[in-house]
C-alpha cells in the first residue's frame, strides 16, 4: 500500500481547539517499517498500519502463507482528497465503491495491492436486477463488508448489496472457479440468498458451512453452497441484553466454544458514544449463549484473526461524526453526545487477549485505549479480565 501524507486533526475537549497530532494511541502508519514490525513482535498496543479509506476491514491468514485484505472501500481511481478521506461511506454522501479491492502480505507491515478481486457485476443481483442497476448511475453503486473465505480450495467472498438495490438490502456469494482469488465467479446460491445485511460464513469441524446475517440469524448451507440445507435459527446472548448488538455478526470456535461476535454502539442508540465489538459463547453453534461480554472500544465491525505465532488482533477502522479524538485520557471519557473514536482513517489493528478461564473463553483488547469500557457504556462490564 502507499502511504498518505494528508494532515490529521484531533479535537482537544479540553481546549475546544483543533490540532494537526499523531491520533492513535499506538504507531501510525507514518512510523517506520522496523518500529511497526517490533510493535507487532510486542504484541501490547494498536497498530495503525495505512491511511487508505476503509470501513469493516477483513484480514485472513491463508495457507499461502499470506493474510489478504479486503473492506468496504472507496474506488481505487477517487483522487484522494480530505473530503474523500473523511467521508463516512454512510448515505446519500458515501463515497463507497462497487469492487471488492484486496490487498496481501507476508508480515503485516509492507502491503501489495492486488487490485479489485470482483465487483457488483459478479453478482447474482446484476443479473436478476438489470433493470434496477441500469437506471442508476454505477457512482451510485456500493458493495459493504467483503469477506474472503476459502472453501475446499476455491475462495469465496461474501458481502452486503445495498445500492442499487436499496431499500432492499441484498447478500452476495461468490464463489471462484479454482484457487486463485479472482474470477471468473460463480453464484452457487442463485437469488436464494435472499436480502439478508452483512452476511459472514462459519465452517463447523463436520464440515458444515454457515451463513450468519443480522444480529444474528444463522442457516446451515449445503455442502456445494446451492440451498440452504435447514431452517434458520435466531441465536443471542442471554440476560438483560437479548441482541449481540446490531450489525457485523460472525462467529468463530475457539478452545472448542463457538463465539458469536457482534458489533454495536455503547449506549446503546445508533451513532451515540463509540463503536463497540462485543461476543458470547456456546458449547453448540445454535446455542443456548451465554451474557454479551465486551471486546473492545472503537472495534465494532472488526475481524479477529491469528498471526503466524497464533497471537490474536483484531482490525478496526474510523467511524464516526467528528474527526478522531486523541487518546490521551480516554478511558475515562463519556463519548455519548454523538459517535466517536479515536481511530484514524485507514487500517489499524489492535491486540486481543484470548484465554480460557473458568470453563469460558475470555477475549478483551490488550491495549487499555480499547479494552477499557467507557463510562457511556449502557452495559455495565469489568474493567479487568
Amino acid at each position: 500500500m502507499r502511504m498518505r501524507n494528508l494532515s490529521r486533526r484531533v479535537f482537544l475537549e479540553s481546549s475546544g481547539a483543533w490540532m494537526l497530532a499523531s491520533v492513535a494511541p499506538g504507531l501510525s502508519a507514518r512510523d517506520s517499517r522496523k518500529e511497526v514490525r517490533r510493535a507487532i513482535k510486542e504484541h501490547d498496543r494498536a497498530i495503525h498500519l495505512d491511511d487508505t479509506w476503509v470501513r469493516d476491514p477483513f484480514i485472513v491468514l491463508a495457507p499461502d502463507g499470506y493474510y489478504y485484505y479486503t473492506g468496504t472501500t472507496q474506488e481505487a481511481d477517487l483522487h484522494v482528497t480530505e473530503e474523500t478521506q473523511a467521508n463516512t461511506g454512510l448515505r446519500a454522501t458515501s463515497l463507497v465503491g462497487w469492487h471488492v479491492r484486496l490487498w496481501r502480505s507476508r508480515d503485516l507491515v509492507t502491503w501489495e495491492s492486488m487490485g479489485a478481486a470482483a465487483s457488483l457485476k459478479d453478482s447474482i443481483w446484476y443479473e436478476v436486477a438489470r433493470k434496477t442497476f441500469d437506471s442508476v448511475p454505477q457512482d451510485q453503486w456500493r458493495i459493504w463488508a467483503p469477506e474472503l473465505h476459502l472453501v475446499d480450495g476455491r475462495w469465496a467472498i461474501v458481502f452486503t448489496t445495498p445500492a442499487p438495490l436499496q431499500p432492499a438490502v441484498g447478500a452476495s456469494l461468490l464463489l471462484s472457479s479454482g484457487t486463485e482469488l479472482h474470477g471468473p465467479w460463480s453464484n452457487p446460491l442463485g437469488d436464494r440468498i435472499g436480502l439478508r445485511p452483512d452476511p459472514s460464513l462459519f465452517r463447523d469441524d463436520d464440515g458444515t458451512w454457515w451463513m450468519i446475517w443480522g444480529a444474528t440469524t444463522i442457516a446451515p448451507l449445503k455442502k456445494d453452497l446451492s440451498d440452504y440445507a435447514g431452517p434458520e435459527v435466531e441465536i443471542h446472548p442471554s440476560g438483560m441484553f437479548p441482541k449481540i448488538g446490531h450489525e457485523g455478526c460472525t462467529i468463530l470456535k475457539i478452545f472448542g466454544r463457538y463465539v458469536l461476535f457482534g458489533t454495536g454502539w455503547s449506549t446503546g442508540q445508533m451513532r451515540k458514544g463509540s463503536y463497540n465489538l462485543y461476543y458470547t459463547t456456546a458449547s453448540q453453534i445454535t446455542g443456548p449463549y451465554g451474557e454479551r461480554k465486551f471486546v473492545g472500544r472503537f472495534l465494532g465491525h472488526g475481524t479477529p484473526f491469528q498471526d503466524k505465532q497464533g497471537r490474536w488482533w483484531c482490525t478496526a477502522f474510523y467511524n464516526a461524526n467528528v474527526p478522531p479524538l486523541a487518546s490521551q485520557g480516554i478511558e475515562g471519557r463519556d463519548l455519548s453526545d454523538t459517535a466517536q473514536t479515536i481511530n484514524e482513517h485507514g487500517l489499524t489493528i489492535v491486540p486481543l487477549s484470548v484465554r480460557m478461564a473458568d470453563g469460558d473463553v475470555v477475549i478483551r483488547a490488550l491495549d487499555a485505549h480499547y479494552g477499557t469500557p467507557g463510562p457511556d457504556e449502557l452495559q455495565k462490564f469489568s474493567h479487568e479480565v
